[in-house]
């Protein structure tokens, strides 16, 4: 990072600091900023300064309201990916982007070999240890560790009551069909230009395809000792 204004960098600089001197007056939470902080308070007092010009919607951060226009109007996505047709709304969907070519997984869990490239499917992962089941089903009240395996159990278990859209490619259910839409586009879409594995020399131009491939990779012992017979994964 370089700036031309010194104050520009002190504010750079305490995005690397764990210091949070902004303390909401509500509840115990502390921001390194006083506009996260502001941004923070919104949540407690529903005020909604970015409103939308073209629909009545109204936002409680800038951030927001551009994601929406995005989304809704423009539907502009102006981050590209500079390996394929890739292109996102949001700067932090294409960096998770770029890490299914790259192989980077940035966030190791401390209790198992598993590691995310991506933050919240760390912490989803990390429940599989604490065996917290925070979701629960509104019919039966059965509890799970996974949003999808509480969806999953409500389609096989509710069906009648729930809206049920299978995919054809593969054995996923939805419960919507805009999110059949998505799981297609995501998953099953061909790619012109195909994702090899990190691993070996294979090469999917569907990203389903790809990431069942990785997992047959997930337990090989490919690392292995030049002094003795020990085989490692990492």
């Amino acid at each position: 990072f370089t700036s031309a204004k010194l104050s520009s960098l002190r504010r750079h600089l305490r995005t690397h600091s764990d210091e949070r001197r902004h303390v909401c007056h509500l509840c115990p939470k502390a921001f390194r900023t006083a506009t996260l902080l502001h941004n923070h308070v919104n949540t407690h007092t529903g005020n909604k300064p970015h409103k939308c010009s073209e629909c009545d919607t109204a936002f409680v951060t800038r951030g927001e309201l551009s994601r929406h226009r995005r989304y809704k109007h423009t539907l502009e996505k102006p981050f590209k990916c500079t390996i394929c047709e890739y292109s996102s709304v949001e700067a932090s969907k294409m960096r998770r982007h770029v890490r299914s070519h790259t192989g980077e997984r940035p966030y190791p869990c401390h209790l198992c070999s598993y590691a995310s490239k991506d933050a919240y499917k760390l912490k989803r992962h990390m429940l599989t240890h604490t065996g917290e089941k925070r979701y629960e089903c509104y019919v039966c009240q059965a509890r799970f560790t996974q949003s999808g395996t509480m969806k999953i159990h409500m389609l096989q278990k509710h069906g009648e009551n729930v809206p049920k859209y299978q995919c054809p490619h593969c054995s996923t259910f939805l419960s919507r069909k805009s999110d059949l839409g998505v799981h297609l586009r995501n998953l099953h879409s061909y790619m012109e230009e195909a994702v090899k594995c990190r691993d070996c020399e294979a090469a999917f131009h569907e990203r389903y395809a790809f990431l069942q491939h990785r997992k047959t990779h997930r337990n090989e012992k490919k690392f292995r000792c030049a002094q003795c017979s020990c085989t490692c994964n990492q």
